[in-house]
């Protein structure tokens, strides 16, 4: 999967989105995720994706991304929004 670059705010997020949707792929929290939440918090780190970052996971989840793809989106994500 080749995602077009740009460095307009909110691209990668939008292309996040649209991809998410073009498959049918909804976020789900299962149980696993929520142990994995707790164990992160009590061990002192506190890590929270948002919306994009789940969907993200999601696509993963679905077959949609590699585990690269989902890497480098997340990583273009994260850079975006530091702008």
């Amino acid at each position: 999967m080749s995602v077009p670059r740009s460095n307009r705010p909110h691209f990668t997020a939008r292309v996040i989105r649209g991809l998410a949707s073009a498959n049918n792929v909804a976020v789900v929290v299962s149980s696993n995720d929520m142990f994995a939440q707790h164990v992160t918090r009590l061990s002192g780190d506190e890590v929270t994706f948002d919306d994009v970052e789940n969907t993200i996971v999601a696509l993963q989840r679905a077959g949609i991304l590699s585990r690269v793809q989902a890497v480098r989106l997340q990583a273009r994500y994260l850079r975006e929004n530091r702008l």
